[in-house]
């Protein structure tokens, strides 16, 4: 059985995010709705991986890095301005992304094995990633217009 793969990836994807959301809330201070929001997200994927700990103890859990190449690779040093911004929450989609997929992929196997305590934890974290993906899309689109054509 290779569940504990996708266990692994949903649990790092989680704290990986948790971390990246930290370090926007941190980097981009003087915008009034990023701290608050990014520590909300923060707290919503803190409780996801406690969520999914107990997945990894019943089935095991096969360790791999993958989830820690993307936020190393993605967050890789500080961006300050709203082209910083535009780029950190670019980033923090494509791992609300891939978060996202994984736990789309777990639950496939929650199925398989009639597992309905870890497919109802693969429902909570997609309902999750939905407003994620939604907050930052529209955070995104609302801020892109003035960031990439008006001079500085």
């Amino acid at each position: 059985m290779h569940i504990g793969n996708y266990i692994n990836m949903v649990h790092k994807s989680q704290q990986d995010m948790a971390k990246a959301y930290m370090k926007v809330a941190q980097h981009h201070q003087a915008e009034p709705d990023i701290p608050a929001t990014c520590e909300l997200m923060m707290k919503w994927c803190n409780r996801l991986v406690e969520k999914i700990k107990p997945f990894g103890e019943k089935y095991g859990e096969e360790k791999n890095r993958e989830p820690d190449k993307l936020l190393s690779d993605l967050f890789k040093g500080t961006r300050k301005g709203s082209m910083g911004l535009l780029r950190d929450l670019h980033d923090l989609w494509l791992m609300a992304n891939e978060a996202e997929v994984s736990s789309i992929v777990l639950q496939q196997a929650a199925f398989g094995l009639r597992d309905k305590e870890l497919i109802g934890v693969c429902d909570e974290i997609n309902a999750y990633a939905k407003r994620q993906l939604t907050w930052l899309l529209t955070r995104m689109k609302s801020m892109a217009t003035q960031t990439l054509i008006v001079a500085k």
